[in-house]
């Protein structure tokens, strides 16, 4: 790994190394750079994602993509409603000499792609816990440490929910961001058809190896952030927890259930990181507002009015950002 002279050397380099991760993912997927811009920023926020999107979008192609320009193990698990939690973690096996033997489950790896969760029941769903925020498994009263960078992103079809198992709040809470993988603009689905109907092998080259990127998730958290916007992040948050000192009209008319400290937190790493990709060296108030969506979209629950009057969650963000 290459040695820097100082942080701000380091966040040069991260800058740069950015750059260089979404052009080579651009090679392969073709219209979706904010999408690639918050994934990335989870990564190196040591965060996890949830990403909801209709069928046929690059979901799968996208997190492939994304392993292989950060040289980084990555494991497709489909999630299906017999799935067991040893088919994750995995279990203890006896060896031809009849002792116990540990076989590791595919959330062994440095990225885990949890396809579709909300297809399982919630026993299963709950085996991810443990790694998600502990980075280890348990099996049969044994600890096993994960190998980091360790980043976890689960999809959810948004159309199809016959048969799901919706995630509870407590779980939602464990993912930094929840993005919105929407369809690609006119042109961009042209090139799209142009690029995957031929017959050329498109090579990603790795741009960061495992022990850079743990490097740069340390650097992220040592960037150095003004008082006034991290009281902007938390006041932005207790904004969305309706009958309190904060709460907007649009709160207490739309909100049930507001964000947790866990949101403030998100927020700030979320800004600390967007600056450092946007070549600065410490955030501001847009850095913030930057995540605010992705961030908070999942931690807060409509009531029936915002339901019955159509009022979207991204809608009740948009007033409470104006009104911060």
């Amino acid at each position: 790994m290459k040695e820097f002279n100082s942080e701000v050397e380091a966040a040069d380099e991260l800058h740069q190394a950015f750059k260089k991760l979404t052009d080579e993912i651009s090679k392969v997927v073709i219209g979706q750079d904010d999408v690639v811009r918050l994934l990335l920023t989870s990564v190196f926020c040591q965060g996890h994602c949830l990403l909801v999107g209709v069928p046929g979008l690059a979901k799968t192609l996208l997190i492939q993509t994304i392993a292989s320009a950060l040289d980084l193990k990555f494991n497709r698990i489909q999630f299906t409603p017999d799935l067991m939690p040893s088919d994750i973690l995995g279990a203890e096996t006896l060896d031809k000499d009849r002792n116990f033997k540990f076989i590791p489950g595919p959330i062994f790896g440095n990225i885990i792609l949890a396809d579709e969760i909300n297809r399982t029941p919630p026993k299963t769903q709950a085996a991810l816990l443990e790694s998600m925020q502990e980075y280890a498994v348990t099996i049969a009263g044994q600890k096993y440490e994960l190998e980091k960078p360790f980043f976890v992103l689960a999809t959810q079809n948004p159309i199809e929910q016959e048969g799901t198992y919706p995630l509870p709040e407590a779980q939602l809470d464990r993912f930094m961001f929840n993005v919105l993988l929407d369809y690609p603009a006119y042109d961009k689905e042209v090139d799209i058809v142009k690029s995957t109907t031929g017959d050329d092998k498109i090579e990603i080259k790795p741009v960061l190896t495992g022990a850079e990127i743990s490097y740069f998730q340390h650097l992220v958290r040592k960037v150095p952030i003004a008082d006034n916007v991290i009281e902007y992040a938390v006041s932005l948050v207790h904004k969305t927890r309706p009958n309190t000192d904060k709460a907007v009209q649009a709160t207490n008319d739309y909100l049930e259930w507001g964000a947790g400290p866990r949101a403030s937190q998100y927020l700030v790493l979320g800004a600390k990181c967007n600056a450092l990709l946007s070549g600065k060296y410490s955030p501001d108030i847009e850095d913030v507002i930057a995540v605010a969506k992705p961030t908070l979209r999942h931690r807060v629950v409509r009531n029936f009015k915002a339901e019955a009057e159509g009022v979207s969650v991204d809608q009740i963000i948009d007033q409470l950002v104006k009104s911060n």
